[in-house]
């Protein structure tokens, strides 16, 4: 339950006039993955939208996946971040996972797969996509 109170906290609620309500996303760095998907499931049984007003990194970009995307807008200063997946060991090393990597990738929309690809990939490496290449994939707030 912290994970997911941590993961909610650089996020921020905002509650629509009507019984709609949007997720704002205004600076998140990622974290654990479990917190993300627990969060944005809930966001999409509630029928809510997205606002990507800010950076929303690693695990955050799993909104893409599991919101769909015509509940999604962006900012001009929104944007994305796409790395591998990768665990902690008990030594506290970091290790890849590329299983997961590959379900991750798999899961984005189409557009965002190919943006991935056409980049490189997923690796140990951040991506970013923000500007005019995230405009051409989602909406822009208003």
């Amino acid at each position: 339950m912290r994970e997911l109170v941590a993961a909610a906290s650089v996020l921020i609620l905002l509650l629509g006039t009507s019984a709609q309500a949007t997720l704002r996303i205004v600076a998140s760095p990622g974290g654990t993955v479990g917190p993300f998907i627990e969060l944005f499931e809930s966001v999409n049984a509630s029928g809510d939208d997205v606002e990507i007003d800010g950076p929303c990194l690693s695990a955050c970009t799993l909104v893409l996946s599991i919101v769909p995307a015509s509940r999604i807008c962006v900012t001009r200063r929104a944007v994305l971040g796409f790395h591998a997946a990768r665990s902690i060991d008990r030594r506290g090393r970091l290790y890849a996972e590329p299983e997961a990597s590959d379900l991750v990738l798999a899961a984005y929309p189409a557009p965002i797969r190919s943006w991935i690809q056409r980049h490189g990939g997923l690796t140990s490496r951040l991506l970013l996509l923000r500007g005019r290449e995230l405009a051409r994939i989602y909406p822009a707030c208003g």
